[in-house]
């Protein structure tokens, strides 16, 4: 997908123009008698490319060569399979191009007796013997070729399965390895698309394309070869009507061209705002919009109806001119033929053989086309997937790294030792910036003893979530160090780091699954017993019995079955269950009514008891009883101390804990 065809975040967008360029419809049986031209040959119809791959715009890779040797490289290991698909495509191709040949014999033979028994030549007779000896010969022909058609097939669907399989695994390993503001500077579109849709669109080409690409070039040549057998001079007339049919297609897919791009860009228009319209409803209801919102659609809609009824018309125009020139080269070739058989110099099957093969000869030409576009598509999808394979990852984990002890986990020697985590935290002398030269974080040094509550107060822009991610190491420090009772946090893996933390976000995040699975999502090996103890103590047991399925209710993909409340209160289950070290919670009761808020500040007081909790805070009357609070505005803790002392301070955080109930601007607040 091109990321001018990008859906909204979170979305996988608006799908690519006509699946990247069509996928040809495949043969139309190009070893059948006549071998019949049709639509179906050409892979035409709503989604595909057209002829030629002539219809939707094609992406085009940057560096072609490149992208295409790293794609041959994850076909490497396969090489054996490869020549298997070869060989099978070529044999299968070959028995069945040799079918109309071999039908022309019967139906000179068929001609010749039939004449002579009009003509009541003496001893003429129609053998039928031999008809039949040839019937079965091509039947036997059709079975070998369907038998080493299906080989190729299986042969190149294990291939074809292996190798995107090993890209997935690539990709998937890649995404656990990039770091936090890789996802932070792209939308979920973007990376869902790379991640899934062109590597779907490398999957359906060596499936698909591959083979009929190889299938096609066999078929061509064959064709031209067995045409040549019978006769130069009707190979010339067929070969002389190609450029015709050419330059037709290129008349054509450069007048709808223009017209496709137009249907992609008005499609585009479309899905966006339905998108945006139906997930957004509840706002435009309240604000009575309904009918711009419809009139903006029909506006939308009629642009994508005009595109889309030109592009469609004009591609569809090939086919009926492609048939008249192919008519007229069928006369030619039908005249001359006549010719040649009067003067002996070729037999009455043998036309009906060349006829056969001409009908076949532009199918593969077409296809060839069309599937060359499909390729070079394709290996634009592999760019970009090998761009996101490039990307800069994490810093890697540190060789001799330190395990945690974690209640119910006993861990593995390691040369760096044990932590066992106490919850002492110490930032000294942080620096940090999203930009390398625009610093956030310019000189900061906490030091927090286990137990704590640790409250981070201060304006919007303040650093105050960025002090927790650069606690988690969801990114790397500029300058400084943050320690975890004395041991550096880069000393540490992150996966143990992490383990140390609970959290409860304002966020709130659900997957679609069972209650008891996401309470159990705080703890490998949870209990159904421990799951029911956190929901009790997170004041969640008695509205999930209420449920008709308890906690076997299975929350949908939003978890919108639930209010916005519960769904808080089932991610505070799931920390408490975590039993963490530290505790981090950023306003963790604020989608609550005043009544469940009681209740969950009691249980996340018991929570807290004996753990290192860093509190970030908006509303300031919940953090009265923390054992210290920062203050912090512009990357820097301006203000530390408890309640009482910074309200006797008369300084930032007394102005700012006014402004909550006076409304007052505070002085020096960044916005």
């Amino acid at each position: 997908m091109s990321e001018q065809h990008r859906g909204p975040q979170g979305q996988g967008g608006t799908g690519e123009p006509g699946g990247g360029t069509g996928r040809p419809g495949g043969p139309g049986g190009p070893g059948g008698p006549g071998g019949s031209i049709g639509p179906a040959s050409f892979g035409f119809g709503p989604g595909r490319g057209g002829p030629a791959g002539m219809g939707m715009p094609v992406q085009k890779a940057k560096d072609f060569k490149g992208a295409l040797r790293r794609l041959l490289g994850y076909l490497k290991p396969h090489q054996f399979s490869l020549i298997v698909v070869f060989a099978t495509a070529v044999l299968s191709t070959v028995f069945s191009i040799l079918g109309p040949k071999i039908m022309g014999k019967a139906t000179t033979e068929l001609f010749e007796g039939m004449m002579g028994i009009i003509n009541k030549v003496p001893g003429a007779s129609i053998d039928f013997s031999y008809i039949g000896d040839i019937l079965l010969v091509l039947a036997g022909l059709y079975l070998i070729s369907a038998m080493f058609s299906y080989i190729q097939q299986y042969v190149m669907a294990g291939v074809a399965q292996k190798t995107v399989y090993d890209l997935r695994k690539d990709v998937n390993e890649k995404l656990a390895k990039l770091p936090l503001k890789f996802y932070d500077s792209r939308t979920h579109g973007e990376i869902l698309s790379r991640a899934v849709n062109d590597v779907d669109n490398i999957s359906g080409t060596l499936q698909q394309s591959l083979t009929q690409f190889i299938t096609a070039i066999v078929t061509l040549i064959g064709v031209i070869v067995m045409m040549l057998t019978i006769s130069p001079l009707m190979t010339l007339i067929t070969v002389v009507t190609l450029p015709l049919s050419m330059i037709a297609i290129k008349m054509i897919a450069g007048k709808s061209q223009t017209y496709f791009k137009g249907q992609q860009k008005s499609l585009g228009e479309l899905n966006g705002h339905v998108e945006e319209m139906y997930t957004g409803h509840p706002i435009v209801k309240a604000f009575g919009h309904e009918a711009k919102s419809i009139r903006q659609f029909d506006d939308v809609n009629e642009k994508l109806y005009e595109s889309g009824w030109r592009a469609q018309f004009v591609s569809g125009m090939i086919m009926p001119i492609m048939g008249v020139i192919g008519n007229i080269g069928y006369v030619l070739v039908s005249v001359a033929g006549g010719i040649l058989v009067l003067r002996k110099a070729i037999e009455i099957g043998d036309v009906q053989a060349f006829i056969s093969y001409s009908r076949q000869f532009t199918m593969p030409i077409t296809q060839t086309a069309q599937i060359a576009n499909i390729i070079q598509s394709t290996i634009a999808s592999a760019e970009r997937v090998f761009e996101l394979l490039d990307e800069v990852e994490e810093v890697p984990e540190a060789v001799n790294a330190a395990r945690v002890a974690l209640p119910g986990r006993a861990p593995a020697a390691a040369d760096g030792g044990v932590l066992m985590p106490q919850g002492n935290v110490r930032f000294e002398h942080v620096k940090f910036g999203y930009s390398g030269d625009i610093p956030l974080i310019e000189d900061m040094s906490i030091d927090v003893r286990a137990g704590q509550t640790i409250a981070i107060v201060g304006p919007t822009g303040a650093g105050k979530t960025t002090l927790i991610n650069l606690l988690m190491r969801f990114y790397e420090l500029g300058d400084g160090r943050i320690t975890v009772d004395g041991v550096n946090i880069t000393e540490l893996k992150r996966g143990d780091l992490r383990s140390l933390f609970g959290m409860v976000l304002q966020d709130t995040w659900l997957f679609n699954g069972t209650i008891r699975d996401n309470i159990a999502y705080g703890r490998a090996g949870a209990t159904e017993a421990e799951v029911v103890q956190a929901a009790r103590a997170a004041y969640a047991d008695h509205f999930i019995r209420t449920l008709p399925e308890g906690y076997d209710t299975v929350l949908n993909e939003e978890a919108s079955n639930i209010s916005q409340g519960q769904k808080q209160l089932l991610t505070i289950a799931r920390a408490i269950l975590a039993d963490p070290s530290i505790l981090i919670l950023d306003e963790a009761t604020s989608s609550v009514d005043t009544r469940t808020e009681i209740h969950i500040q009691r249980a996340m007081n018991e929570l807290m008891q004996g753990r290192t909790s860093f509190v970030i805070a908006h509303r300031l009357s919940t953090i009265r009883d923390a054992d210290l609070i920062l203050v912090m505005n512009r990357g820097t803790v301006i203000e530390h101390g408890t309640h009482e002392e910074l309200l006797a301070k008369g300084g930032f955080y007394a102005d700012l804990y006014e402004s909550q109930f006076t409304g007052r601007k505070v002085r020096g607040e960044v916005v």
